[in-house]
């Protein structure tokens, strides 16, 4: 049975540097310079509130391609509860973005969970339009064996 938890995050921290720059074209976001056109790695964390409640931190590439959408992927260790079963699960991120708008879907990888989540397998879904301090939401559909 496939079950749904809601939960919201926020991010805690957010290192990000340039890996690649296709030229000395920079965008500016938030107050910060990113290659117009090349990737950046970055090493986020977060906190987790809900149904979903814990704590990540994700590593991941972040590719800039002037002002159309460009793709994100990476991977998350989430350490907490989903629906109040205890435990860590590692999910695989991949996504896209456009400015301050980012879409996302992150899958559970098998065999990396433990405690309550050991058996864990899904997904979760997420959308952003624009910076938050109060959150974003995020939504995840799993089952447990």
């Amino acid at each position: 049975m496939t079950h749904t938890a809601i939960g919201k995050f926020t991010v805690t921290s957010w290192d990000e540097k340039t890996v690649y720059q296709a030229d000395d074209e920079t965008i500016e976001m938030g107050g910060a310079h990113y290659p117009a056109r090349g990737f950046t790695s970055a090493t986020v964390e977060y906190a987790y509130t809900g149904d979903v409640a814990g704590r990540g931190v994700e590593s991941s590439l972040i590719s800039y391609n002037g002002e159309h959408a460009a793709p994100t992927l990476g991977f998350l260790a989430f350490e907490g509860s989903i629906d109040g079963h205890e435990g860590s699960v590692v999910l695989r991120a991949t996504g896209e973005h456009a400015g301050m708008h980012v879409t996302g879907r992150m899958e559970i990888v098998e065999g990396l969970g433990t405690g309550g989540l050991a058996n864990a397998r899904g997904y979760a879904e997420l959308e952003i339009a624009g910076h938050s301090d109060d959150g974003y939401p995020i939504t995840f559909h799993y089952t447990l064996d």
